[in-house]
């Protein structure tokens, strides 16, 4: 029952009675005023990383009042170096988190009873950025030379494509990377981690001293885990299993999940919108990098052949694979069995669909086109 959409009379019923209770009958993203709510239900949302356009969504449904339409007062918990999103939701400290799927499954294979209830990022936008004169352009290549990643289980992609090359993670020289690119461009890396819509753009803002001028994908290699076969799920919205056999929790993840879709098609539709909302809410980085952000976020998201957050079972099926035959530093694997069928549940996000649907959400977005966004020095 996991991967079938809800159908028929029931769906109609919880659709009818939530946009009943909780919002009013426009049909679009970004307008949601909300009659008033017999009572609010207190909501914690723990992120993985802090305030910036890869969690906009969420930022959205909260300033456009998405979240107050479906009768909800969420707060918004900024992730940290020392932050484990997966824990503080096991812990009870939150109600739902943000985190990537394998690093959530590690977890989870640990004792940590969580559920993937929507698959947000479709795609990984997990790179290895060189410079073209290191000669880096596969995994093959990374024998000899300074690997970076950040540890934390966002290695994981990483050691995978060594593992895929035939190549031990322990014989490398890995070298943990800070969360931004200054080892690369100080020459202390020889190839850095980064994402899409963040280090890698980081990278295209500095300004290559040889020359004056900015550098340009020309003056890099970059290897895209995703285009490696390696690419591992990652943002997700997960839940407490155990809360999930409780009628009001998984009403109230339902209407969270929801409003937090209809924060994403928002930003989908509105890229200028939610750079500049998550920059107002104190990004360190400025808003031509949020704005290259967002578009790249988008990238991850649309279109959804599904719907928005749909999990598809072949995908979860690659990523708990590559984990349980990726190697880390110890020799082991990162998991060591298939996670459990219960670990992701589609019944949540087809819920949503009912409620979204109902408002006029376009909720695949077949027509989505990225932007094309000029980076600037610093990304100011």
């Amino acid at each position: 029952m996991r991967n079938q959409r809800i159908k028929g009379f029931a769906a109609a019923v919880l659709a009818l009675s939530l946009i009943a209770a909780c919002s009013d009958d426009k049909k679009t993203t970004s307008t949601s005023a909300p009659v008033a709510c017999a009572t609010t239900t207190p909501v914690k949302l723990q992120l993985q990383w802090v305030t910036q356009a890869q969690f906009a969504g969420y930022y959205a449904a909260l300033d456009q009042g998405f979240y107050k339409a479906q009768c909800l007062e969420v707060t918004i918990l900024e992730g940290a170096v020392d932050i484990t999103p997966q824990t503080v939701l096991a812990n009870g400290d939150a109600d739902f988190a943000v985190s990537w799927v394998t690093k959530a499954l590690a977890s989870r294979e640990a004792g940590a009873n969580i559920v993937d209830i929507a698959q947000v990022f479709q795609r990984s936008g997990t790179l290895a950025v060189s410079f073209k004169d290191k000669n880096i352009t596969s995994a093959k290549d990374y024998a000899g030379k300074k690997i970076g990643n950040w540890g934390y289980g966002n290695e994981f992609e990483v050691f995978a494509a060594m593992t895929k090359a035939g190549i031990d993670p322990a014989t490398v020289e890995n070298v943990a990377q800070q969360f931004d690119m200054v080892g690369l461009l100080e020459g202390d890396i020889d190839a850095a981690e980064a994402m899409t819509y963040n280090e890698y753009a980081q990278v295209l803002e500095a300004k290559n001293p040889a020359t004056g001028k900015l550098y340009t994908a020309d003056d890099l290699n970059v290897i895209s885990y995703e285009e490696q076969g390696v690419g591992m799920l990652q943002d997700a919205i997960w839940a407490d299993g155990a809360r999930l056999s409780d009628a009001t929790y998984k009403d109230t993840a339902v209407k969270f999940v929801a409003a937090s879709l209809q924060g994403w098609a928002y930003c989908r539709d509105n890229v200028d919108a939610c750079a500049k909302l998550v920059t107002d809410q104190g990004s360190a980085l400025g808003l031509t990098h949020q704005t290259w952000q967002m578009n790249e976020v988008n990238k991850l998201i649309w279109p959804a052949a599904d719907g928005v957050g749909f999990i598809q079972q072949a995908a979860w099926d690659r990523t708990a694979a590559l984990a349980q035959e990726t190697k880390n530093l110890e020799g082991t694997t990162v998991l060591t069995k298939a996670p459990t069928a219960d670990a992701f549940t589609n019944d949540i996000v087809t819920a949503a669909y009912a409620i979204l649907k109902g408002l006029g959400v376009d909720i695949n977005g077949t027509s989505y086109k990225p932007a094309t966004v000029t980076l600037t020095e610093g990304g100011a």
